[in-house]
């Protein structure tokens, strides 16, 4: 049988919310494989494994055959490509309990939501071993015996980018993971991001739909193919301009779908990339007079927030044990607000002018 081995680099734990799975395991089925359920075929082939543990992953859609999610009576067939993907990478060590604060937004037995701040990385891997969230979280659950930080049954349902800021929800039991998992992969839950990017687009409100997937040319950026491509996955966002400034805008995105960058990329590809988004060119001066004192003004307003300006504000879920609808919201971090009100003194001034 054969095993490939998980190979992560630190750009691959920059990931857009809940669309990007990492393959921990894969097997090949022999040419003479009989017909056999995936849930006895994985079982008998991963260490520590039960078939109900498999049976969860597959009700999450963490099992895939020739690359499609399928559930754990699927008949196993000869060459099958049998794949088990997590929504984190595997970890390479052992985590360490770091005291890194965080901002809990709720915590009951079941979950806990966190409002993340931007320049904090959410999974360890290579190159940012620690001052994670994730480190942050096993010193939070230090003193838990129900709670392992290692293992993958529990922990972050999604992600958003190191520097994106805003709200994730923690799953404190195997059965909390596997029902947000599921919520999540079925796009049930709802989502909202603010952003500020570059320009106004045009109408004021609108959808972006298009392949989301790693560019041909550049590894460290995902590109938009058109939708019927062969490349990348599909991805739909709901875009509308909440408020307008002299040169840059404040948009609402909601997420019908997660994939990797999916709000970076798809404000791109409409000619609006984020405000100071160094990996997709809103680092420079995109629209405006190119003036000293304009550029001198971009530049104050690059070091107010110094990342891309984007900001998971709401996210509802139903409670996996209550069956409540959950809804919460993460006010805007400073930087944003900053960033913000610059605007709107800079966008008064040139309407007197």
């Amino acid at each position: 049988m054969e095993q490939t081995p998980d190979v992560i680099d630190a750009e691959d734990l920059e990931q857009d919310d809940s669309g990007g799975l990492y393959e921990h395991f894969r097997f090949v089925a022999d040419k003479g494989q009989q017909l056999l359920r995936v849930d006895k075929f994985l079982v008998s082939r991963l260490e520590k494994s039960s078939r109900n543990r498999v049976q969860q992953a597959a009700d999450a859609g963490c099992v895939l055959v020739n690359g499609r999610p399928v559930k754990s009576n699927y008949r196993v067939k000869p060459l099958d490509v049998v794949s088990v993907v997590m929504d984190r990478p595997r970890y390479e060590s052992e985590i360490i309990a770091e005291d890194i604060p965080l901002d809990i937004v709720y915590e009951d037995d079941t979950v806990l939501v966190v409002n993340k701040p931007a320049g904090l990385v959410v999974h360890p891997g290579h190159g940012n071993y620690t001052g994670t969230l994730v480190n942050a979280l096993a010193w939070h659950f230090r003193d838990s015996a129900d709670y392992d930080v290692n293992d993958p049954r529990l922990g972050l349902v999604h992600r958003i980018d190191k520097d994106t800021s805003g709200l994730l929800v923690v799953a404190k039991t195997p059965d909390a993971k596997t029902h947000l998992g599921k919520q999540f992969f079925e796009k049930s839950t709802k989502r909202e991001y603010v952003a500020v990017v570059w320009g106004t687009p045009e109408p004021d409100s609108g959808t972006v739909t298009g392949n989301i997937g790693r560019s041909l040319s550049d590894r460290l950026v995902m590109d938009v193919f058109p939708p019927d491509s062969e490349y990348g996955k599909h991805a739909v966002t709901h875009y509308s301009v909440v408020e307008r400034f002299a040169h840059v805008s404040v948009v609402k995105c909601v997420l019908e779908t997660g994939r990797t960058h999916q709000i970076r990329a798809h404000m791109r590809h409409i000619g609006h990339p984020l405000f100071n988004d160094a990996r997709y060119g809103g680092d420079k001066v995109l629209r405006g007079l190119r003036s000293a004192s304009y550029n001198r003004f971009i530049n104050n307003c690059f070091e107010l927030c110094p990342r891309q300006a984007l900001h998971a504000r709401t996210l509802g879920f139903v409670h996996p044990a209550t069956g409540e609808e959950m809804f919460f919201s993460a006010p805007l971090p400073a930087d944003m607000e900053a960033l913000m009100q610059k605007w709107r003194t800079y966008s008064a001034a040139s309407m007197d002018n």
